[in-house]
């Protein structure tokens, strides 16, 4: 597998289709049983061999960083309590000092700025971008499916996965080439086209595996669609001069950016879990 060193998390933005719940609570806290959001993805980055986790936060998202620290008192007071089990839980979740490194993006200038804010702390070398609403429920983590591609393909790699027509102008869409069992040529990449204009149904969800050499388009700032800098069009730059492919991960996803999709997140991760899944299936036959 190819070493995947470093993933950015983006996790600067307002959360306003949550809203209320997210006035001052980060979403990427928002709890999916009993782990926030952000959780899930850090582990699915770990176990794709990932180490160092670099968050790319904004002003009242400091909580973030706390909820990856040891808790002292907590931990204090837990092992007087004797509640072994639980404290063994909360400090295995703790990533190893000096991994967690956090930089601030400023401004609110789009996915593409929020990336390069992490520019120096990536250096030259192939990174992992993780975008936490998509929660991605698979065998095989997300990630770790992508690195195991990359360490055939090389260059870029990004997750996609076929969306309804009508949705295209939600997401970057791939214009693609040959296909290879999961893998798909990327020959363009178009930000959220209209239906009609939509080279495919191939949607980029949040996984990424980029070249440094991105950055040096970053730099330039170029605005794109919506007002904003966008990874999208970064990214289009590389083809041709890198590999390229989409992947179509084995999985499912869900958008916890929004509010039906994180309610079926929360149900299905529910249902999934063997401590939780029978009797949570036996309260929800009552509203059937």
């Amino acid at each position: 597998m190819t070493l995947i060193r470093k993933v950015v998390f983006p996790v600067a933005g307002l959360g306003t289709r949550m809203l209320p719940a997210t006035k001052v609570l980060p979403k990427e806290m928002l709890p999916v049983v009993d782990k926030p959001i952000i959780q899930y993805a850090v582990e699915e980055a770990a176990a794709a061999g990932c180490e160092t986790f670099i968050f790319v936060t904004g002003r009242g998202k400091t909580i973030i960083e706390d909820h990856f620290d040891r808790a002292v008192e907590l931990f204090e007071a837990l092992a007087a309590k004797g509640k072994d089990d639980v404290l063994g839980g909360l400090s295995s979740d703790v990533p190893k000092p000096g991994t967690v490194i956090a930089t601030r993006q400023q401004e609110a200038r789009g996915l593409g700025h929020a990336v390069w804010c992490a520019r120096q702390l990536i250096g030259d070398e192939p990174f992992g971008v993780m975008l936490v609403d998509d929660l991605i429920h698979a065998e095989t983590p997300c990630m770790a499916q992508m690195a195991r591609a990359h360490a055939e393909t090389g260059g870029n790699l990004v997750a996609v996965m076929e969306v309804p027509q009508e949705h295209t102008a939600r997401y970057g869409i791939v214009d693609p080439g040959r296909e290879d069992g999961p893998l798909v040529e990327v020959k363009g990449l178009v930000e959220k086209p209209a239906p009609e204009a939509a080279p495919s149904r191939y949607a980029v969800i949040g996984r990424y595996i980029l070249d440094s050499a991105v950055f040096g388009h970053l730099d330039r700032h170029e605005v794109g669609a919506g007002g904003e800098i966008q990874l999208t069009d970064a990214m289009e730059k590389l083809i041709g001069s890198q590999p390229f492919f989409g992947y179509r991960f084995a999985g499912r996803r869900f958008d916890c950016g929004d509010k039906l999709g994180y309610l079926e997140a929360i149900v299905a991760t529910a249902l999934a879990r063997p401590d939780l899944g029978a009797d949570f299936a036996a309260v929800l036959d009552q509203y059937r």
